[in-house]
């Protein structure tokens, strides 16, 4: 699965830990005697048979049969869940997950085959848990096939998991109603009575009852549709493969396809709404490419005969990784060739790279539990990057723009052998290493400090302002495959560390010695005494003697240090200087990424005065680059993302010349009604200046009604939020939270995006705290969503006054928010902020002092 963040299912947590208290409870001796297990009550005020979050692990299921039926006019839907179970030990107690659901009847047959007599079930509802027991008259016989029948009936949800209700609008204005899944991690029980944990693999045949106007989809391909009663059509799928239930999914729908077929014979489809179908062509292209590439990389055929990808009109994630059936919001699948960024272009590209990485892992190879989520989507994004690389070049998705060319699908000067080659050949013993990685948090600090001809290395543990740091360097300790170049030679040395300390000699002293190169080594590089201020002078000298990810790595590397205390901010501002001369982007928006936060801090402590002059610094920085920059679609993608986010910049901080430039556009595409085709890269500057009048803001709103181009609307949302206007950004707020104009989905990144607005922060963290309860009923309590809102309205404050709001507010949620890890993360960012500016704000403030006394 991938998010416009990131994804844990933290949806269990309040639930385990509640859990966890009722068992310790429960497994505490007191003074006399043993206490009894106690269970909960079922709904009815039985006894619930089961008192344990997860599942017992003595019923087995093995295939499951289901027939739903959606009815898109009552927004319902009903079904039938046939299970094909087995008994490792005697029990008459069935336990399994439902949620929301009314069962209405609970069979069980004994033996294979649908003639066998039915035993009627008794049916208990445990709704805390998301569970039911099915109670039999009699235990059932260890190793003997059965199957249990449930009917039961549910409402379409009005969230965005489970099988949900979705609604798009067509050119006409028509509003249409479809229906879609979305199951990762916990919510397959709220479409069928199942056994909802990863590790209960099975089969599913699906049948799903349509009206003939009406496509269903499912993650096999369909094998017959048989009429049922007047209007009413049944599909059969095929049989899937063994498989989690989270990776269940099927559509009902009115979407249109285009197909292609891969070299194996795979049959690729992409479905969308019948008046953006035009816009899947890219997708489906690359869908093929990267399947192929996928099946010969990892040399196991993909198992299924079809991939499908649906673009789904409301989706809270990115996209999600169902087998066979891959599901995506529309920015993140379909491409206009028109409007479409460059950026929008390499972001569905790597967005279907990591969904059909999924299809092998984490859908063949699957996690046993949550816990080992991370191994999951980790892997997946990193094989975004070596399947992009090598299929899509000329989206330099790894390479920059300098002298790099491919080798074994990632980058290295081309002088140089593999670097992988290199540890191979010296007998690395690979297991041993990335066990130092994989089995401890965090990764190390490594302090260079050159003596003549010796260089003295030392790791410990890289953490932020703690008591615990100290304590844990002592203790944590890693092998650290380091590289390095220096003033005599770019030729890639390597060196790996695998104790606390040691010293490696050179040929010959040098000026200057670079460690991590490429950045491709995952540890902070601190360079003592004197080692910053030789590479400062070397990028303010010959900046291109390194390459750019080396550039972009020393601005990461210097801010970092600042933020532990181990470098001065001023010799990380002095570092930054030499970006007046640079011109790729690896490294200009490492610059962005480290400046901007600094007054986006100060943006909300009415530090006026320092903060002006800092923007003023930014954009004097910059303004050789930005000056340059054509107006127009042109060059390489990351050349295009350069252009699109300076000239963004450079008109939202009202540098002038930028800002004249895209009022003229902006007045000759208003006069046109909005259908003169602006150049892509320069819209989201020119509709950023057309926001901040009140006429200009609101035919950006007309225009987005109507839009059908998901790159267009993202930019006009965009525009709006960042208006001065408050009355403006409130209407935003509470349309977008409505759901008719600008969907529910948008409402995380519109709340983001206002929290962020020096005018309109104070409103979003405002509306967060009012609508909370509402907030978690659509988005769900452990949400990637929530966890986004949370950080978007909080995570830039700097006060010890809006640090005591913010922890008065979560900690009176109690079970409703207070536990959440988001609100732990923020409080520690806002307390890291507030030691961060109250060390570098006055040194910051002289800094820029002196910076202006030098221009004069």
């Amino acid at each position: 699965m991938i998010s416009p963040s990131v994804k844990w299912p933290l949806a269990t947590r309040p639930l385990l830990l509640s859990t966890l208290l009722i068992l310790l409870t429960v497994a505490t001796p007191s003074s006399c005697q043993s206490r009894e297990p106690t269970f909960p009550k079922a709904s009815n005020g039985a006894p619930f048979p089961w008192n344990k979050m997860r599942l017992p692990e003595h019923i087995i299921p093995a295939h499951y049969d289901l027939m739903i039926h959606a009815n898109l006019t009552t927004l319902t839907f009903g079904g039938t869940a046939q299970i094909e179970i087995t008994a490792s030990k005697p029990t008459s107690t069935i336990i399994l997950h439902s949620h929301h659901l009314q069962v209405s009847k609970a069979t069980l047959r004994k033996g294979g085959g649908e003639r066998q007599a039915e035993e009627p079930l008794r049916v208990l509802e445990n709704p805390p848990q998301e569970q039911i027991a099915l109670l039999a008259s009699e235990p059932l016989v260890v190793g003997l096939p059965y199957t249990i029948v449930i009917d039961y009936a549910g409402n379409l949800s009005e969230s965005f998991h489970g099988f949900y209700k979705s609604t798009y609008r067509t050119k006409e204005g028509e509003v249409r109603v479809l229906a879609s899944t979305q199951f990762e991690p916990t919510a397959a029980r709220m479409a069928f009575p199942c056994f909802d944990e990863p590790a209960f693999k099975a089969s599913f045949l699906i049948k799903i009852r349509r009206e003939p106007r009406h496509l269903a989809i499912s993650n096999m391909p369909l094998v017959k549709s048989v009429t049922v009663a007047e209007g009413l059509i049944e599909d059969h799928f095929d049989v899937t493969v063994k498989m989690s239930t989270y990776l269940v999914a099927f559509i009902v729908s009115d979407f249109k396809s285009v197909s292609k077929m891969t070299k194996s014979g795979v049959k690729v489809s992409v479905y969308a709404v019948p008046d953006k179908i035009n816009q899947a062509d890219y997708a489906l292209d690359a869908a093929v490419t990267l399947l192929e590439f996928y099946e010969d990389y990892f040399n196991i055929p993909y198992p299924l005969p079809k991939q499908d990808l649906a673009a789904i009109p409301d989706f809270q994630s990115g996209a999600m990784e169902n087998w066979g059936l891959t599901t995506y919001r529309e920015s993140s699948l379909l491409f206009d060739a028109e409007k479409s960024s460059a950026s929008s272009k390499l972001g569905i590209t790597m967005t279907v790279s990591h969904e059909l990485a999924h299809q092998w892992f984490g859908n063949l190879v699957t996690m046993e539990w949550w816990n080992d989520l991370w191994l999951n989507e980790g892997f997946a994004k990193f094989m975004e990057f070596v399947s992009v690389s090598v299929t899509h070049p000329e989206l330099k998705v790894i390479c920059p723009t300098d002298d790099t060319q491919h080798m074994d699908g990632f980058c290295s000067r081309g002088e140089h052998s593999s670097s992988t080659a290199h540890w191979r050949r010296e007998g690395l013993d690979v297991k041993t290493m990335m066990n130092t990685w994989t089995l401890q948090k965090g990764f190390p600090l490594i302090t260079i400090t050159v003596r003549g001809r010796n260089v003295h290395m030392k790791q410990e543990y890289y953490v932020k302002a703690s008591e615990l740091s100290v304590f844990l360097s002592l203790r944590l300790l890693w092998h650290v495959p380091l590289t390095f170049i220096t003033s005599k030679s770019d030729a890639v040395q390597r060196f790996l560390l695998k104790t606390r300390t040691d010293v490696l000699i050179l040929p010959e002293e040098v000026e200057w010695i670079k460690f991590n190169v490429g950045m491709n080594g995952y540890y902070i590089v601190h360079y003592e005494d004197d080692g910053w201020d030789s590479l400062t002078g070397l990028l303010k000298g010959t900046h291109t003697a390194i390459s750019s990810n080396d550039r972009a790595s020393l601005i990461n590397n210097a801010f970092q240090l600042v933020s532990i205390g181990k470098l001065s901010i001023e010799k990380a501002l002095d570092l930054t200087l030499y970006l007046k001369h640079e011109t790729e982007i690896m490294p200009v928006f490492q610059g962005l990424n480290e400046l901007i936060p600094m007054y986006k801090l100060m943006e909300k402590r009415e530090m006026n005065e320092v903060e002006t002059q800092f923007k003023a610094f930014l954009i004097r920085l910059l303004r050789g680059l930005i000056d340059k920059q054509t107006w127009m679609d042109e060059g390489s993608v990351s050349e295009r993302m350069l252009r699109s986010q300076l000239l963004l910049l450079a008109c939202v901080r009202k540098y002038q010349p930028c800002v004249q430039k895209a009022e003229g556009y902006f007045r000759q595409w208003q006069e046109a009604g909005g259908n003169l085709s602006l150049p892509n890269d320069v819209t989201l500057a020119v509709f950023a200046v057309g926001a901040q009048t009140l006429e200009g803001w609101d035919f950006l709103y007309s225009k987005y009604q109507s839009s059908l181009s998901s790159t267009e609307k993202n930019q006009i949302e965009f525009a709006l939020c960042i208006s001065q206007n408050k009355e403006k950004l409130q209407w935003l707020l509470d349309q977008s939270f409505k759901g008719d104009v600008i969907k529910t989905q948008e409402f995380p990144d519109i709340l983001r995006a206002i929290g962020r607005n020096p005018v309109g922060y104070p409103l979003a963290w405002q509306f967060l705290r009012e609508n909370w309860n509402k907030l978690v009923q659509k988005f769900g309590l452990g949400s990637n969503s929530i966890a986004y809102m949370v950080t978007g309205t909080t995570n830039q404050f700097s006060t010890r006054a809006r640090l005591e709001e913010v922890k008065e507010f979560f900690s009176s949620l109690k079970e409703n928010g207070s536990q959440l890890r988001c609100v732990q993360q923020t409080i520690e960012t806002i307390e890291e902020n507030i030691r961060w500016m109250d060390k570098n704000f006055d040194k910051i403030k002289a800094w820029l002092q002196n910076e202006q006394l030098n221009l004069l």
